[in-house]
């Protein structure tokens, strides 16, 4: 796919992601591969990036290449390596949006995963990460990664601004991801967590946050048992979410070392021990939204995943 090689187009998927898993607001996240976007770029002569098409959504997304996360990443990207040459993208939207499942940051990595086979010199994912932020900026307002460290390396990944982190966790635990037929923009779920937040929060996130990192190294479901709850986040944003309290309770009825909303909303996940314990639980927790007059759809994922890959 280099220059050389006569090749001028790669095509790449992206999976899905819980992003914040309760306790790692806007640092923790993992990949859910069950469902994902996919960005075909070709290598132009013109020193530009363009968006001739997005398929697969009903709402109009920007096609201007500096307002669409991919197109605003492959900027930064070309800017940052000062290329001689420019993108051409087309996007194929596989993840509903405003879903808090990761839909505008998968396009983002999918789109720097295709570009990286057409250069030159291919970056590494930890460095396509840096330029993948800039993406997620313009559909946030904000500079996080917590949705884009999972999808480029896969499995559970603390993201900072600076680098990327691994998290080890057993082969055995399982993801359940709940969607509901409904929206919560990310602009307006972060717009709930303005006001003021008292020290003891903090501490008992923080508290939290060290248990499950401790619980999945030492793959000790008990700790994470006793973490996996956020109590600073969550509280502002569940009154957003339609059927949250009884979808998170039915979840923990059937077992689920913790359960929460997977990014802004209005998602819901929830870790197991097994898949098996994972896949019951899904019929009830997809009850609990039916009761609140939604469908939904239900993902089974291992908690280690892949991230995204060149088709």
């Amino acid at each position: 796919m280099l220059k050389g090689s006569g090749r001028c187009q790669a095509r790449a998927f992206a999976p899905a992601s819980v992003a914040n898993v309760a306790v790692g607001f806007d640092l923790l996240g993992y990949a859910v591969p069950g469902v994902g976007d996919t960005v075909t770029v070709r290598r132009i002569d013109a020193p530009e990036v363009r968006i001739s098409a997005i398929r697969g959504t009903a709402v109009a997304l920007p096609t201007d290449a500096p307002r669409n996360t991919a197109g605003a990443a492959l900027i930064a990207l070309r800017d940052a390596l000062s290329l001689p040459f420019g993108f051409e993208i087309e996007i194929d939207k596989g993840i509903p949006l405003s879903s808090g499942m990761g839909g505008s940051a998968a396009s983002c990595v999918a789109a720097l995963v295709a570009a990286n086979a057409l250069l030159d010199a291919p970056l590494s994912r930890e460095q396509l990460y840096l330029y993948a932020l800039d993406g997620e900026a313009v559909a946030s307002g904000s500079r996080h990664g917590d949705n884009l460290g999972p999808m480029f390396l896969g499995g559970l990944v603390m993201s900072t601004l600076e680098r990327l982190v691994p998290v080890a966790v057993p082969d055995a635990w399982h993801s359940l991801l709940v969607h509901p037929d409904a929206q919560l923009e990310t602009r307006r779920a972060r717009a709930a967590l303005q006001g003021t937040y008292e020290l003891k929060e903090f501490v008992a996130q923080s508290t939290n946050l060290a248990l499950v990192l401790a619980g999945c190294h030492a793959g000790d479901a008990g700790l994470v048992r006793a973490g996996l709850a956020d109590v600073l986040v969550e509280p502002r944003r569940a009154p957003l979410i339609v059927g949250f309290d009884a979808a998170k309770q039915a979840a923990l009825d059937a077992g689920a070392m913790g359960a929460s909303i997977s990014g802004a909303g209005p998602s819901v996940f929830a870790w197991f021990e097994t898949r098996l314990a994972a896949e019951a639980a899904a019929a009830d927790v997809q009850a609990a939204f039916a009761a609140a007059g939604f469908g939904s759809q239900a993902w089974v994922t291992p908690l280690n995943s892949p991230g995204a890959a060149l088709l």
